[in-house]
């Protein structure tokens, strides 16, 4: 299987479960199997809404979703029956350092699903604790090695570059200036130092930046040799607001590489607020979810329509 996915792709990950449990419905600890049902009661109501979107006009071939095995198990063999891009996590939720969320097991639960891609989500500073770097990278690796032999699953790298204090306090404290000022340039370093390392992703999923040369930066380090040619890059959303978010996928729509985007509690999640307090109905919710949704979606398509 050839390195890259040169093709568009509009996401809607869903795949949170510590935020779910702690922030959504507050509980902590172990889980219930009612509380695990209704996480996925509530995930459910999500993927309807990104039903919804593809009824209402969201390109099928473009259009994927992420969502994790613990509560969407269904979700994810019922999209894949549908043809629909499906993606899946392999890390653990909620903590610093990549690991396994299922040790040793991680190829098996890969295989019982067949996603289109694993995914993995890695906060990563090049100027962090090297100890750290060096263990979640040497765990990456042996990911990255294991789906390209296999080749059946593509690999989807989310990469996160969380502020050191030092790189913060340059910057007075301000994350706004981190992220428009240092951010980008750090970017470009961790993924330079994963690739030497031999971590190899068909997919960047990144955080969003201001200014179209930084991306076009991201761009050039993600494809920077013959074999990595059709590397995509994807915007997340870091839950941020409509705005935001929308500013970052229109700078992003203009570089030639940046494919799309995988934006999510963007979109689900003050729909899911409002409906588990009875502020709106399930449909309400539903259909709010497919509005944001295609709202991006209308940001990418229009350019391609541009193009055309």
């Amino acid at each position: 299987m050839a390195l890259g996915y040169p093709h568009p792709l509009y996401v809607l990950p869903f795949d949170h479960r510590g935020s779910f449990e702690t922030k959504m419905f507050g509980w902590k600890g172990d889980l219930t199997e009612a509380q695990t049902a209704e996480i996925a009661t509530a995930k459910r109501v999500i993927y309807d809404g990104f039903l919804a979107a593809l009824a209402g006009g969201a390109p099928k071939d473009k259009a994927g979703i992420l969502v994790d095995e613990q509560f969407g198990a269904a979700i994810l063999r019922d999209a894949k029956a549908s043809g629909v891009v499906t993606c899946c996590p392999a890390e653990k939720s909620g903590q610093d350092e990549f690991d396994f969320e299922y040790g040793e097991d991680f190829a098996a639960h890969i295989e019982a699903f067949e996603p289109t891609f694993c995914k993995v989500l890695v906060r990563y500073n090049p100027d962090g604790d090297a100890a750290m770097n060096q263990a979640q990278t040497a765990r990456l690796k042996r990911l990255s090695d294991w789906l390209h032999a296999r080749g059946k699953n593509k690999f989807m790298f989310e990469l996160l570059v969380p502020a050191e204090k030092a790189q913060l306090a340059s910057v007075g404290g301000d994350s706004k200036r981190y992220d428009l000022e240092l951010r980008p340039a750090l970017m470009v370093r961790a993924i330079e130092a994963l690739q030497a390392a031999g971590v190899e992703a068909d997919i960047w999923k990144v955080e969003g930046l201001d200014r179209r040369e930084d991306c076009a930066k991201i761009v050039a380090t993600a494809r920077n040799t013959p074999a990595r040619a059709e590397v995509g890059c994807i915007v997340l959303g870091r839950g941020e607001d409509d705005q935001h978010v929308h500013d970052w996928l229109a700078t992003a729509a203009g570089v030639p590489g940046f494919i799309g985007f995988a934006v999510g509690r963007t979109d689900f999640w003050q729909p899911l607020v409002d409906w588990r307090a009875g502020k709106a109905t399930r449909e309400e919710a539903v259909a709010e979810i497919a509005r944001r949704y295609l709202g991006f979606v209308a940001i990418f398509e229009q350019r391609d329509a541009a193009k055309a």
